[in-house]
Protein backbone atom coordinates (compact mmCIF):
# COMPACT_ATOMS: atom_id res chain seq x y z
CA UNK A 1 0.00 0.00 0.00
CA UNK A 2 3.01 2.44 0.92
CA UNK A 3 4.43 1.72 -2.75
CA UNK A 4 1.32 2.28 -4.45
CA UNK A 5 0.94 5.45 -2.32
CA UNK A 6 3.74 7.08 -3.31
CA UNK A 7 3.33 6.45 -6.96
CA UNK A 8 -0.15 8.28 -6.94
CA UNK A 9 1.82 10.92 -5.49
CA UNK A 10 4.67 11.33 -8.04
CA UNK A 11 2.40 11.38 -10.73
CA UNK A 12 0.28 13.70 -9.40
CA UNK A 13 3.31 16.12 -9.21
CA UNK A 14 4.63 15.30 -12.60
CA UNK A 15 1.12 15.94 -14.07
CA UNK A 16 0.61 19.33 -12.29
CA UNK A 17 4.36 20.14 -13.04
CA UNK A 18 3.85 19.41 -17.00
CA UNK A 19 0.40 20.97 -17.12
CA UNK A 20 1.66 24.28 -15.63
CA UNK A 21 4.75 23.98 -18.52
CA UNK A 22 2.20 23.71 -21.35
CA UNK A 23 -0.06 26.82 -19.68
CA UNK A 24 3.12 28.71 -19.62
CA UNK A 25 4.38 27.77 -22.99
CA UNK A 26 0.86 28.81 -24.51
CA UNK A 27 0.95 32.15 -22.73
CA UNK A 28 5.03 32.38 -24.07
CA UNK A 29 3.90 31.42 -27.58
CA UNK A 30 1.67 34.52 -27.94
CA UNK A 31 4.36 36.81 -26.26
CA UNK A 32 7.82 35.37 -26.88
CA UNK A 33 7.74 32.83 -29.80
CA UNK A 34 10.08 34.03 -32.65
CA UNK A 35 8.25 32.54 -35.61
CA UNK A 36 5.05 34.81 -34.57
CA UNK A 37 6.70 37.81 -33.29
CA UNK A 38 9.58 38.29 -36.04
CA UNK A 39 8.50 35.99 -38.62
CA UNK A 40 9.98 35.64 -41.98
CA UNK A 41 8.40 34.75 -45.17
CA UNK A 42 10.43 32.03 -46.61
CA UNK A 43 9.89 29.74 -49.70
CA UNK A 44 11.10 26.08 -49.17
CA UNK A 45 14.45 25.48 -50.75
CA UNK A 46 13.02 22.44 -52.91
CA UNK A 47 9.99 24.86 -54.43
CA UNK A 48 12.46 27.84 -55.85
CA UNK A 49 13.39 27.57 -59.69
CA UNK A 50 16.66 26.63 -61.03
CA UNK A 51 17.76 30.25 -61.49
CA UNK A 52 18.05 31.49 -57.69
CA UNK A 53 20.66 28.69 -57.12
CA UNK A 54 24.33 29.66 -58.25
CA UNK A 55 26.19 26.97 -60.68
CA UNK A 56 28.40 24.51 -58.63
CA UNK A 57 31.75 24.44 -58.54
CA UNK A 58 32.77 20.95 -57.34
CA UNK A 59 33.10 19.78 -60.98
CA UNK A 60 35.73 22.32 -62.27
CA UNK A 61 38.83 21.70 -63.86
CA UNK A 62 42.02 23.40 -63.92
CA UNK A 63 42.92 25.11 -66.89
CA UNK A 64 46.21 23.82 -68.83
CA UNK A 65 48.46 26.46 -67.50
CA UNK A 66 50.69 25.57 -70.76
CA UNK A 67 47.84 27.60 -72.46
CA UNK A 68 49.11 30.88 -70.86
CA UNK A 69 52.41 30.32 -72.35
CA UNK A 70 54.32 31.18 -75.92
CA UNK A 71 55.86 28.53 -77.72
CA UNK A 72 59.18 29.89 -78.75
CA UNK A 73 60.69 28.81 -81.98
CA UNK A 74 63.21 26.39 -82.53
CA UNK A 75 65.46 29.08 -83.35
CA UNK A 76 65.87 32.80 -81.79
CA UNK A 77 64.49 35.27 -84.26
CA UNK A 78 66.01 38.79 -83.99
CA UNK A 79 63.84 41.99 -83.51
CA UNK A 80 64.41 45.44 -82.14
CA UNK A 81 65.85 45.91 -79.01
CA UNK A 82 68.13 42.61 -79.22
CA UNK A 83 71.84 43.33 -78.43
CA UNK A 84 74.52 41.58 -81.56
CA UNK A 85 78.08 40.45 -80.98
CA UNK A 86 79.85 41.12 -84.26
CA UNK A 87 83.03 40.40 -85.01
CA UNK A 88 84.23 41.46 -88.71
CA UNK A 89 88.21 40.86 -88.61
CA UNK A 90 89.47 44.12 -90.37
CA UNK A 91 86.20 45.87 -90.50
CA UNK A 92 84.97 46.02 -86.74
CA UNK A 93 87.47 46.58 -85.30
CA UNK A 94 89.46 48.56 -87.98
CA UNK A 95 92.97 46.85 -88.10
CA UNK A 96 95.90 48.89 -90.43
CA UNK A 97 97.55 46.53 -92.79
CA UNK A 98 100.36 44.42 -91.86
CA UNK A 99 99.62 44.29 -88.15
CA UNK A 100 98.01 41.39 -86.24
CA UNK A 101 94.03 41.13 -86.04
CA UNK A 102 92.47 42.64 -82.47
CA UNK A 103 90.73 39.23 -80.76
CA UNK A 104 87.45 39.98 -80.49
CA UNK A 105 85.99 40.51 -76.91
CA UNK A 106 84.09 38.21 -74.75
CA UNK A 107 80.49 39.29 -73.34
CA UNK A 108 78.94 37.49 -70.64
CA UNK A 109 75.61 37.49 -69.50
CA UNK A 110 73.66 39.03 -66.42
CA UNK A 111 72.89 37.38 -63.33
CA UNK A 112 69.51 36.11 -64.65
CA UNK A 113 70.10 35.61 -67.83
CA UNK A 114 69.54 32.00 -69.75
CA UNK A 115 72.08 33.39 -72.46
CA UNK A 116 75.17 31.69 -73.19
CA UNK A 117 78.72 34.24 -73.15
CA UNK A 118 79.19 35.78 -76.33
CA UNK A 119 81.86 37.15 -78.96
CA UNK A 120 81.64 40.43 -80.51
CA UNK A 121 81.41 43.99 -80.15
CA UNK A 122 77.80 45.03 -79.13
CA UNK A 123 75.36 46.31 -82.15
CA UNK A 124 71.68 47.06 -81.16
CA UNK A 125 69.36 46.35 -83.43
CA UNK A 126 67.67 49.57 -85.05
CA UNK A 127 63.79 50.23 -84.14
CA UNK A 128 62.83 49.98 -88.29
CA UNK A 129 64.69 46.17 -87.58
CA UNK A 130 68.04 47.10 -89.25
CA UNK A 131 71.72 46.55 -87.94
CA UNK A 132 74.00 49.35 -89.15
CA UNK A 133 77.56 48.01 -89.82
CA UNK A 134 80.60 50.71 -91.07
CA UNK A 135 81.12 50.66 -94.75
CA UNK A 136 77.99 49.01 -95.50
CA UNK A 137 73.89 50.35 -95.64
CA UNK A 138 71.73 49.16 -92.97
CA UNK A 139 71.01 45.47 -93.23
CA UNK A 140 67.26 44.24 -92.41
CA UNK A 141 67.83 41.67 -89.86
CA UNK A 142 64.35 41.09 -88.09
CA UNK A 143 63.04 38.15 -88.12
CA UNK A 144 66.14 36.43 -89.39
CA UNK A 145 67.87 34.06 -86.99
CA UNK A 146 71.65 34.56 -86.17
CA UNK A 147 73.07 31.96 -88.99
CA UNK A 148 71.25 34.17 -91.52
CA UNK A 149 72.23 37.29 -90.54
CA UNK A 150 75.91 35.81 -90.26
CA UNK A 151 75.06 35.16 -94.01
CA UNK A 152 73.77 38.47 -95.17
CA UNK A 153 76.84 40.25 -93.33
CA UNK A 154 79.14 38.17 -94.82
CA UNK A 155 77.52 38.79 -98.70
CA UNK A 156 77.28 42.35 -97.93
CA UNK A 157 80.69 42.78 -97.53
CA UNK A 158 82.12 40.84 -100.50
CA UNK A 159 79.40 42.54 -103.04
CA UNK A 160 81.05 45.79 -101.97
CA UNK A 161 84.63 44.45 -102.48
CA UNK A 162 85.55 45.10 -98.92
CA UNK A 163 86.20 41.46 -98.06
CA UNK A 164 88.01 39.34 -99.60
CA UNK A 165 86.34 35.81 -99.77
CA UNK A 166 88.95 34.15 -97.41
CA UNK A 167 88.38 36.81 -95.13
CA UNK A 168 84.71 37.13 -94.93
CA UNK A 169 83.90 34.97 -91.65
CA UNK A 170 81.97 37.30 -89.31
CA UNK A 171 81.16 36.13 -86.08
CA UNK A 172 77.25 37.26 -84.91
CA UNK A 173 75.84 36.34 -81.19
CA UNK A 174 73.54 37.53 -79.21
CA UNK A 175 74.25 39.47 -76.00
CA UNK A 176 70.94 40.75 -74.78
CA UNK A 177 67.44 39.62 -76.11
CA UNK A 178 65.16 42.28 -76.15
CA UNK A 179 62.48 42.67 -73.38
CA UNK A 180 58.90 43.99 -73.19
CA UNK A 181 58.10 46.41 -69.54
CA UNK A 182 54.58 44.07 -68.93
CA UNK A 183 52.28 45.98 -65.38
CA UNK A 184 51.64 43.36 -62.76
CA UNK A 185 48.86 44.11 -60.43
CA UNK A 186 47.91 41.47 -57.79
CA UNK A 187 45.29 42.00 -55.30
CA UNK A 188 45.64 38.46 -53.94
CA UNK A 189 48.33 39.36 -51.31
CA UNK A 190 51.41 37.50 -52.28
CA UNK A 191 53.85 39.43 -50.64
CA UNK A 192 56.56 38.18 -48.64
CA UNK A 193 54.15 38.63 -45.57
CA UNK A 194 50.94 37.51 -46.53
CA UNK A 195 52.54 34.41 -47.84
CA UNK A 196 54.20 33.48 -44.22
CA UNK A 197 50.57 34.48 -42.97
CA UNK A 198 49.04 31.97 -45.63
CA UNK A 199 51.18 29.46 -44.67
CA UNK A 200 50.86 29.59 -40.70
CA UNK A 201 46.69 29.75 -41.29
CA UNK A 202 44.50 29.51 -43.86
CA UNK A 203 42.09 31.68 -42.26
CA UNK A 204 40.95 34.66 -44.22
CA UNK A 205 39.82 38.00 -42.22
CA UNK A 206 38.32 40.74 -44.84
CA UNK A 207 39.58 44.16 -43.68
CA UNK A 208 43.43 42.57 -44.04
CA UNK A 209 45.76 45.01 -45.64
CA UNK A 210 44.70 43.87 -49.27
CA UNK A 211 47.06 46.48 -50.86
CA UNK A 212 48.02 45.06 -54.56
CA UNK A 213 51.82 44.06 -54.98
CA UNK A 214 53.29 43.47 -58.47
CA UNK A 215 55.34 46.45 -60.65
CA UNK A 216 57.07 46.23 -63.76
CA UNK A 217 57.96 43.23 -65.17
CA UNK A 218 60.72 42.71 -67.71
CA UNK A 219 59.65 39.81 -69.90
CA UNK A 220 62.47 38.67 -72.27
CA UNK A 221 61.18 38.07 -76.09
CA UNK A 222 59.30 34.87 -76.03
CA UNK A 223 58.41 35.02 -72.29
CA UNK A 224 56.57 37.84 -72.92
CA UNK A 225 53.32 35.78 -71.63
CA UNK A 226 50.55 35.97 -69.19
CA UNK A 227 52.21 32.65 -67.59
CA UNK A 228 55.69 34.16 -67.09
CA UNK A 229 54.31 37.36 -65.66
CA UNK A 230 52.91 35.57 -63.06
CA UNK A 231 55.61 33.38 -62.54
CA UNK A 232 57.82 36.46 -62.05
CA UNK A 233 55.30 37.82 -59.17
CA UNK A 234 54.34 34.72 -57.10
CA UNK A 235 52.91 32.30 -59.57
CA UNK A 236 49.14 31.18 -60.13
CA UNK A 237 46.03 33.64 -58.26
CA UNK A 238 45.82 32.75 -54.40
CA UNK A 239 43.51 31.61 -52.80
CA UNK A 240 41.75 35.20 -51.73
CA UNK A 241 41.71 36.19 -55.67
CA UNK A 242 39.48 35.52 -58.71
CA UNK A 243 40.35 32.23 -60.60
CA UNK A 244 40.64 34.46 -63.57
CA UNK A 245 43.11 36.64 -65.24
CA UNK A 246 42.59 40.05 -66.12
CA UNK A 247 44.80 41.55 -69.10
CA UNK A 248 44.32 45.47 -70.16
CA UNK A 249 45.90 46.30 -73.33
CA UNK A 250 48.52 49.62 -73.63
CA UNK A 251 47.16 50.38 -77.14
CA UNK A 252 45.45 53.71 -77.55
CA UNK A 253 42.96 52.14 -79.50
CA UNK A 254 41.59 49.83 -76.08
CA UNK A 255 42.20 52.56 -73.81
CA UNK A 256 39.38 54.64 -76.41
CA UNK A 257 37.10 51.33 -76.32
CA UNK A 258 37.66 51.17 -72.59
CA UNK A 259 36.96 54.63 -71.74
CA UNK A 260 33.63 54.84 -74.29
CA UNK A 261 31.97 51.73 -73.11
CA UNK A 262 32.10 53.39 -69.54
CA UNK A 263 30.36 56.42 -70.83
CA UNK A 264 27.75 54.78 -72.93
CA UNK A 265 26.70 52.34 -69.68
CA UNK A 266 26.40 55.58 -67.07
CA UNK A 267 24.35 57.12 -69.93
CA UNK A 268 22.07 53.98 -70.08
CA UNK A 269 21.73 54.39 -65.97
CA UNK A 270 21.11 57.83 -66.33
CA UNK A 271 18.33 57.06 -68.91
CA UNK A 272 16.83 54.43 -67.07
CA UNK A 273 16.64 56.13 -63.46
CA UNK A 274 14.39 58.65 -65.12
CA UNK A 275 11.40 55.96 -65.46
CA UNK A 276 10.88 54.59 -61.49
CA UNK A 277 9.51 51.79 -63.16
CA UNK A 278 12.59 50.55 -64.63
CA UNK A 279 15.65 48.74 -63.20
CA UNK A 280 18.52 50.08 -63.46
CA UNK A 281 20.97 48.09 -65.44
CA UNK A 282 23.96 46.16 -63.65
CA UNK A 283 27.48 47.37 -65.46
CA UNK A 284 28.43 44.39 -68.06
CA UNK A 285 32.26 42.83 -68.45
CA UNK A 286 34.03 45.30 -70.53
CA UNK A 287 34.31 43.40 -74.00
CA UNK A 288 38.13 45.55 -74.67
CA UNK A 289 39.55 43.84 -71.38
CA UNK A 290 40.53 40.24 -71.87
CA UNK A 291 39.49 37.43 -69.17
CA UNK A 292 40.90 34.25 -68.92
CA UNK A 293 39.51 31.55 -66.98
CA UNK A 294 41.54 29.27 -64.89
CA UNK A 295 39.00 26.93 -64.01
CA UNK A 296 36.30 25.51 -66.24
CA UNK A 297 33.38 22.54 -66.86
CA UNK A 298 34.95 19.14 -67.62
CA UNK A 299 35.05 18.96 -71.58
CA UNK A 300 34.61 22.67 -72.39
CA UNK A 301 38.28 23.95 -74.08
CA UNK A 302 39.02 27.62 -73.65
CA UNK A 303 39.13 29.60 -76.22
CA UNK A 304 42.54 30.84 -75.81
CA UNK A 305 44.98 32.01 -79.02
CA UNK A 306 48.97 32.79 -78.70
CA UNK A 307 47.84 36.55 -79.65
CA UNK A 308 45.56 35.99 -76.39
CA UNK A 309 48.57 35.38 -74.19
CA UNK A 310 51.51 37.39 -75.89
CA UNK A 311 51.80 40.84 -74.10
CA UNK A 312 53.16 44.05 -74.95
CA UNK A 313 55.19 47.18 -73.60
CA UNK A 314 53.00 48.26 -71.32
CA UNK A 315 50.16 45.80 -71.08
CA UNK A 316 48.55 45.44 -67.62
CA UNK A 317 48.00 42.25 -65.62
CA UNK A 318 45.43 42.48 -63.03
CA UNK A 319 44.73 39.87 -60.20
CA UNK A 320 41.63 40.68 -58.55
CA UNK A 321 40.30 40.10 -54.83
CA UNK A 322 37.42 38.25 -54.43
CA UNK A 323 36.54 40.09 -50.42
CA UNK A 324 33.15 40.11 -51.49
CA UNK A 325 32.80 36.97 -51.77
CA UNK A 326 31.58 36.30 -48.22
CA UNK A 327 28.54 35.19 -46.23
CA UNK A 328 26.93 36.78 -43.12
CA UNK A 329 25.21 34.67 -40.05
CA UNK A 330 22.93 35.77 -37.41
CA UNK A 331 19.89 34.55 -35.46
CA UNK A 332 21.52 31.82 -33.04
CA UNK A 333 24.07 31.32 -35.16
CA UNK A 334 27.12 33.42 -34.07
CA UNK A 335 27.14 36.40 -36.08
CA UNK A 336 29.88 37.35 -38.60
CA UNK A 337 31.11 37.53 -41.66
CA UNK A 338 32.90 34.10 -43.49
CA UNK A 339 34.15 33.61 -47.26
CA UNK A 340 33.24 31.46 -49.47
CA UNK A 341 35.38 28.61 -50.89
CA UNK A 342 36.86 29.31 -53.90
CA UNK A 343 36.98 26.62 -55.68
CA UNK A 344 34.44 23.91 -54.30
CA UNK A 345 30.79 24.14 -53.39
CA UNK A 346 29.69 25.07 -49.85
CA UNK A 347 25.95 24.52 -48.91
CA UNK A 348 23.86 25.41 -45.80
CA UNK A 349 24.72 22.58 -43.76
CA UNK A 350 28.82 23.28 -44.33
CA UNK A 351 28.04 26.94 -43.90
CA UNK A 352 26.65 26.36 -40.44
CA UNK A 353 29.75 24.20 -39.20
CA UNK A 354 31.74 27.21 -40.02
CA UNK A 355 29.96 29.33 -38.56
CA UNK A 356 29.74 27.22 -35.65
CA UNK A 357 26.65 26.09 -35.11
CA UNK A 358 26.48 22.39 -36.67
CA UNK A 359 23.16 20.41 -36.89
CA UNK A 360 22.10 18.88 -33.58
CA UNK A 361 23.31 21.61 -31.56
CA UNK A 362 21.26 23.15 -28.97
CA UNK A 363 20.91 27.43 -30.01
CA UNK A 364 22.15 29.93 -27.75
CA UNK A 365 19.83 32.05 -26.22
CA UNK A 366 20.93 35.57 -27.82
CA UNK A 367 18.60 34.43 -30.87
CA UNK A 368 16.29 37.02 -32.41
CA UNK A 369 13.16 36.67 -30.41
CA UNK A 370 11.97 34.29 -28.29
CA UNK A 371 12.22 32.89 -24.97
CA UNK A 372 15.23 33.87 -24.19
CA UNK A 373 18.08 32.00 -22.43
CA UNK A 374 14.75 29.28 -21.17
CA UNK A 375 14.37 27.81 -24.12
CA UNK A 376 17.47 26.35 -24.76
CA UNK A 377 17.55 24.11 -21.53
CA UNK A 378 14.98 21.40 -22.68
CA UNK A 379 18.19 20.84 -25.34
CA UNK A 380 16.19 20.83 -28.25
CA UNK A 381 17.95 22.07 -31.60
CA UNK A 382 16.56 24.40 -33.67
CA UNK A 383 15.40 23.24 -36.82
CA UNK A 384 15.13 26.60 -39.21
CA UNK A 385 17.18 28.08 -41.36
CA UNK A 386 16.80 31.16 -43.43
CA UNK A 387 18.66 32.44 -46.44
CA UNK A 388 18.38 35.84 -47.32
CA UNK A 389 19.33 35.96 -51.05
CA UNK A 390 19.50 38.96 -53.15
CA UNK A 391 18.29 39.57 -55.88
CA UNK A 392 18.29 42.26 -59.28
CA UNK A 393 16.84 45.72 -58.13
CA UNK A 394 17.39 45.79 -54.93
CA UNK A 395 15.26 42.71 -54.51
CA UNK A 396 15.50 39.89 -51.91
CA UNK A 397 14.36 36.17 -51.60
CA UNK A 398 13.85 34.48 -48.30
CA UNK A 399 14.80 30.93 -48.55
CA UNK A 400 13.14 28.44 -45.89
CA UNK A 401 15.60 25.35 -45.23
CA UNK A 402 13.85 22.41 -42.82
CA UNK A 403 17.14 21.20 -41.42
CA UNK A 404 15.47 17.63 -40.57
CA UNK A 405 14.68 17.37 -43.93
CA UNK A 406 17.95 18.85 -45.70
CA UNK A 407 19.46 16.02 -43.51
CA UNK A 408 18.42 13.49 -45.28
CA UNK A 409 17.36 15.54 -49.21
CA UNK A 410 20.02 16.75 -50.60
CA UNK A 411 17.85 18.64 -52.82
CA UNK A 412 17.18 20.91 -49.95
CA UNK A 413 20.26 22.11 -48.67
CA UNK A 414 20.91 25.26 -51.48
CA UNK A 415 24.96 25.94 -52.18
CA UNK A 416 25.27 29.41 -50.20
CA UNK A 417 26.46 32.14 -52.71
CA UNK A 418 28.24 35.77 -51.50
CA UNK A 419 25.83 38.11 -50.27
CA UNK A 420 23.94 35.45 -48.28
CA UNK A 421 22.52 35.71 -45.13
CA UNK A 422 21.83 33.13 -42.62
CA UNK A 423 19.62 33.37 -40.07
CA UNK A 424 19.02 30.26 -37.83
CA UNK A 425 15.49 30.03 -35.65
CA UNK A 426 13.63 27.84 -33.65
CA UNK A 427 10.42 26.36 -34.77
CA UNK A 428 7.10 27.63 -32.70
CA UNK A 429 6.73 23.95 -31.32
CA UNK A 430 10.46 23.77 -30.46
CA UNK A 431 10.14 26.83 -28.54
CA UNK A 432 6.96 25.29 -26.88
CA UNK A 433 8.64 21.96 -26.35
CA UNK A 434 12.18 23.86 -25.06
CA UNK A 435 10.31 25.96 -22.62
CA UNK A 436 7.68 22.79 -21.13
CA UNK A 437 10.81 20.65 -20.63
CA UNK A 438 12.69 23.59 -18.87
CA UNK A 439 9.86 24.35 -16.92
CA UNK A 440 9.12 21.00 -16.01
CA UNK A 441 12.93 20.08 -15.13
CA UNK A 442 12.88 23.55 -13.11
CA UNK A 443 9.85 23.65 -11.13
CA UNK A 444 8.62 19.86 -11.41
CA UNK A 445 11.48 17.98 -9.67
CA UNK A 446 11.80 21.17 -7.16
CA UNK A 447 7.96 20.95 -6.17
CA UNK A 448 8.39 16.79 -6.01
CA UNK A 449 11.95 17.01 -3.82
CA UNK A 450 9.89 19.53 -1.74
CA UNK A 451 7.10 16.97 -0.86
Amino acid sequence: MNTNLFQTRLWKHIRNSVGLGVAASLVASLTGCSTLTQPIDGVPAHRLPPEFFPAPKNNLVPVDIALLALEPPREYQLGPDDILGVYIEGVLPFNPPNTPPEPPPVNFPEQDSTLPPSIGYPIAVQEDGTLSLPLIAPLKVEGLTLDQVREKIREAYLENDILREEKARPIVTLIKERTYDVIVVREDGLGDNQRNLQAQSSEFIRGRDNSASGGLVKLPAYKNDILHALVETGGLPGLNAKNEVRVLRASEADKRKRAQFVRDFYASQRNAMLDPCVCPPELPEDPSVLRIPLRLPPGVIPNISPEDVELQDGDIVYIENRETEVFYTGGLLPGGEFPLPRDYDLDVLGAMAIAGGGIGQAGGGGGIGGLGGARSVGGVPPGMLYVLRQTPCNGQVAIEVDLARAVNDPRSRPLVQPGDTLILQYKCEEELLNFSLGTFFTYGIQELLRN
